[in-house]
């Protein structure tokens, strides 16, 4: 049987629902999600490495092989941002959708994509980045912008917003 789930914030945390088909009803069973400070996950599309700019290739390589003796973060992408997204939230880490030289604005649409889960990441606890500025004070112009993201533990998000202010 499959498992439906949906995750709400109303501005005050983030609570977990689990579909219960016998009831027909959504059950709380994830209450007051955090996500943790840190996490052992990246996740982003390798595919498009050879297009990225310094500081995401950058973070994905302390990923891989970490200067500090800490063990190297795991790879997991979908390539869902809901799953994606639903998984950082529940176990940390980080979810990249960076800007490369084909998507030099990204790819992700910020009014319906980067707004719903940057505002349930910093709900949780979590942080959310453009590569510029936090992700929720972007002021769309358009209804379909697009902006790259860099969403997770809140640690995890300092690491790659001090690989941006390095290159500035």
């Amino acid at each position: 049987m499959d498992n439906f789930q949906f995750v709400l914030s109303t501005g005050s945390g983030v609570n977990g629902f689990t579909l219960d088909p016998s009831l027909g009803e959504f059950i709380l069973t994830h209450p007051d999600i955090k996500i943790p400070m840190k996490g052992k996950i990246y996740s982003v599309n390798e595919g498009n490495a050879k297009n990225w700019d310094a500081p995401t290739a950058k973070y994905v390589e302390n990923c891989k092989f970490p200067k500090d003796g800490s063990p190297a973060k795991s790879l997991r992408y979908v390539g869902s941002m809901v799953a994606d997204v639903h998984r950082t939230l529940l176990y940390g880490g980080i979810f990249m959708y960076p800007a490369d030289k084909k998507s030099p604005n990204g790819k992700l649409r910020v009014l319906y994509e980067v707004f719903p889960m940057s505002f349930l990441m910093e709900q949780a606890g979590g942080q959310a980045f453009t590569g510029k500025q936090r992700a929720l004070d972007l002021v769309p112009t358009k209804i379909h912008e697009r902006s790259p993201i860099f969403l997770g533990s809140y640690d995890d998000v300092e690491e790659i917003k001090a690989l941006y202010a390095a290159k500035e």
